[in-house]
């Protein structure tokens, strides 16, 4: 009986065992860019991406395109999965990742600055930090002959800029020159809509780019732009002060002396101008190097418009240097009783004023051959800037930390010194206060020079504007 009992109870036992479910194995995890196939086939260029096929699943091949001399593989095989990434081997036994594209399609991605921004997408990715595979070096096949001919182009485009004005100056008559203060005005637009939607918003996106990390103070972009605007500023204030001193000293050597010192005051301010647009171009001409051949043609177009009204805006102050002239400064030796109504002439504005009587000064005129000097360090720089970022190709990684910094910084000190200079030294200058003991230009003008230069001022801004959409 004990031995049945222990019989009966081993029954029970496994019968009991055999009605109980086993806990089910939980099904691994799918992600949308894992794949169930082992080999890819059917593989061809889409632009610059290599895609192949696995049954009716398109997949990116993450490896260069072939070369000329090559062909591009038939297939990849063996798929496999390393943590979340695929991966198939090549014909030389490397691993190669792929991706499903239907993963990515929602993902848009296009360049700022040289630096790709992609909306959508893996959202761990798409905000990953530094050292995410976002942020890493993407290889790409570039093509360098067409960056190279094309770097010609820029040239001649910016140098058609600059210059056109520069002689258009010298061969219209006076009574033409109309054209030219539209044309200032329209640089005017040009340089403002430059600082603040090109340089401003382009300084903003390098300091919020996920890969440069969380930034300990987040008005960086704003602090760097206001010091650039007191740096221009001072070099300014300190270039005013040496040319007051110089005419001061000048006033009792005579006329000559006094005209040199207030043409050495106008060149200060072409400087100042020129070094924020000199540092922004050369940015311009490495970044658009390095855009993907995807968006290359497009920001090269966009770049073309943006050389042309940039090197305007600039050949229109480098023509316009000495062009006053007279420069009227009170005589030293004047009393009281000269004070009564007297008129002088700046340029062909008639000026009457009730204040004490002007040596009427020829200003000393820049020659041609050093305007063309000035002009031609903006025409030459884009295209320095195309061949550093050929030199480059290979290695320039615009999601990069330092090189983050670097454009940013840049681009945010540019854009201060652009803002004075837009500000200051053209709109206010021009329209209401004067500079350099010469009375704006537009302050008394008839009101059709007015409405003229307001729609050159007004269509410069637009077009700059547009033009930020792309580039």
């Amino acid at each position: 009986m004990r031995y049945a009992g222990v019989v009966a109870l081993a029954l029970f036992g496994f019968t009991a065992a055999s009605n109980i479910a086993p806990l089910p194995t939980p099904p691994p995890v799918k992600r949308a860019d894992d794949t169930a196939v082992t080999a890819i086939t059917d593989c061809h260029a889409h632009g610059t991406d290599l895609v192949c096929m696995g049954g009716t699943t398109e997949f990116l091949v993450k490896t260069p395109l072939p070369t000329a001399t090559s062909e591009y593989p038939a297939s990849f095989t063996d798929c496999h999965n390393h943590g979340k990434d695929t991966y198939c081997i090549d014909a030389a036994g490397e691993d190669v990742e792929i991706i499903n594209t239907a993963a990515k399609e929602h993902e848009h991605c296009h360049f700022h600055a040289g630096v790709e921004h992609c909306v959508g997408g893996d959202e761990e990715e798409e905000h990953g930090g530094p050292g995410s595979e976002r942020c890493k070096l993407k290889e790409r096949n570039y093509n360098i002959p067409l960056r190279v001919g094309l770097l010609f182009v820029i040239l001649f485009t910016s140098a058609l800029g600059v210059f056109s004005p520069i002689f258009l100056q010298r061969a219209l008559p006076k009574q033409m020159h109309v054209i030219l203060t539209v044309l200032k005005q329209f640089g005017t637009g040009i340089i403002l809509s430059t600082a603040f939607v090109h340089l401003y918003t382009h300084a903003s996106l390098m300091f919020t780019n996920p890969c440069l990390g969380e930034l300990g103070y987040e008005g960086t972009t704003s602090a760097i732009v206001m010091a650039g605007i007191f740096i221009s500023f001072v070099v300014e204030y300190i270039g005013h002060r040496v040319v007051l001193s110089k005419t001061n000293a000048a006033a009792k050597l005579g006329p000559e002396e006094q005209s040199a010192a207030f043409l050495h005051a106008e060149i200060v301010s072409i400087w100042v101008m020129e070094i924020g647009i000199l540092f922004h171009s050369l940015l311009i001409g490495l970044t658009l190097v390095v855009a993907g051949d995807s968006f290359f043609i497009t920001l090269f177009v966009v770049i073309l418009f943006h050389q042309i009204f940039e090197g305007i805006a600039l050949g229109t102050r480098i023509a316009a240097i000495g062009t006053k002239e007279y420069i009227h400064v009170a005589s030293e030796d004047e009393t009281d009783a000269d004070k009564s109504l007297r008129t002088g002439h700046s340029g062909s504005e008639q000026i009457i004023t009730n204040d004490p009587v002007p040596k009427q000064i020829p200003v000393r005129t820049l020659s041609l051959l050093k305007k063309c000097g000035l002009a031609s360090l903006f025409a030459f720089v884009t295209p320095l800037g195309m061949a550093i970022g050929i030199g480059v190709l290979s290695k320039f990684n615009g999601n990069d930390r330092s090189t983050i910094l670097a454009i940013g910084t840049l681009d945010a000190l540019s854009a201060g010194i652009l803002v004075w200079v837009g500000l200051v030294e053209m709109l206010a200058a021009d329209w209401m206060v004067g500079v350099h003991g010469q009375k704006a230009e537009l302050a008394n003008a008839d009101l059709f020079t007015v409405c003229l230069a307001g729609f050159g001022l007004l269509s410069g801004m637009v077009a700059m504007s547009v033009l930020g959409k792309w580039a």
